[in-house]
């Protein structure tokens, strides 16, 4: 027996992403439904072999369906998730909106797995912030092994984290630098995004911090440990899909980096690409499409007394966000709502 399931905002980029890594990994499923706002009725979509027909959000009843899949931005979870929660349908949200509820699991499933089990509270789980998906991924089997006290991270964050509307204002704008009067302003990003990069994602904070920063020093915390200290620079870079960090680490114990390589090898998620030649690493254009979140740059860090640095990638359409959905969703069947 499978599950009843509804994809909403199945027309958006990870609405899409959702309803192929389903077919993809072969989730139980034995109904579907793709739901999407009033302006994209009847838009279709594909599943598997199937094509599906949008179906109107607003007035979709989630009574006796098992799970729903939510990538329809804040606002609208705001209304439509509770109301999908209270029929018995449970939510796994894609937007920032329960994040930081005490209240509702914030999940990388192969960091806590075990927190989808209080999805019970309130019938909703969390996903997180792309970026902070794929660093909590990579740092997990770390912390298990040395303790992790510190983590400073900078992102190269592609366009796609910024919807549809930022891969094509990248394309737009690249187009246009090639051809006079026909340039682009920026819309989407605060500055050009073509052949630049901008260190600014959501918006400014009091300290000077961006809100995307504080997500990933926030969700680190929750999802892995409250005690590590994270300081996070964000920075939209010009590339389509695929998400890197540059990452440093200071633990409470030494860690060699031949050692941590080995940890990173074994680890749930992770492919470690890591040879100390040219091309030995991987860059966000190698990893578009795959599961995997790709450590590379393993290395010592000698400023500290117990510090590595380490270069990670991942689909950010994919472990950022469809993929993790979809894995905690494989979870919660598997722990809590069994069928057969």
């Amino acid at each position: 027996m499978g599950y009843r399931i509804v994809v909403a905002g199945a027309t958006g980029n990870v609405g899409r992403e959702m309803l192929n890594i389903l077919a993809e990994r072969e989730f139980p499923v034995d109904e579907i439904v793709a739901l999407a706002s009033r302006r994209s009725l009847g838009t279709e979509v594909s599943f598997g072999n199937k094509t599906l027909k949008t179906k109107d959000l607003d007035t979709f009843d989630f009574t006796g369906w098992d799970i729903a899949f939510f990538s329809i931005g804040g606002e609208a979870t705001k209304i439509y998730a509770p109301r999908a929660a209270a029929s018995g349908c449970v939510v796994i949200d894609n937007s920032s909106l329960y994040r930081y509820d005490h209240d509702i699991p914030l999940v990388v499933p192969e960091v806590n797995p075990e927190a989808v089990e209080l999805y019970k509270k309130r019938n909703i789980i969390a996903n997180p912030n792309c970026s902070t998906a794929q660093m909590v991924v990579a740092l997990k089997p770390l912390h298990d092994r040395a303790r992790i006290k510190r983590v400073v991270v900078s992102t190269y964050q592609s366009v796609s984290g910024a919807g549809k509307a930022g891969v094509d204002e990248l394309w737009d704008q690249t187009k246009g630098i090639y051809v006079p009067g026909q340039e682009v302003a920026p819309k989407k990003f605060t500055k050009q995004i073509a052949f630049n990069v901008i260190p600014h994602i959501d918006v400014f904070l009091d300290d000077g911090s961006t809100k995307e920063e504080w997500k990933m020093v926030a969700e680190t915390k929750k999802i892995l440990d409250k005690s590590i200290k994270v300081t996070a620079t964000c920075v939209r870079v010009p590339v389509f899909v695929g998400h890197s960090e540059a990452i440093n680490i200071e633990f409470e114990e030494f860690l060699d980096w031949q050692e941590a390589q080995d940890i990173l090898r074994e680890a749930p998620g992770v492919l470690v690409i890591d040879k100390r030649e040219n091309g030995g690493y991987i860059t966000p254009v190698e990893c578009v499409g795959d599961y995997a979140t790709y450590v590379s740059r393993i290395r010592q860090d000698s400023t500290v007394e117990n510090g590595l640095n380490i270069w990670v990638v991942s689909d950010n359409l994919r472990k950022g966000a469809a993929l993790n959905a979809v894995q905690i969703a494989e979870v919660l069947g598997n722990r809590c709502l069994k069928k057969g």
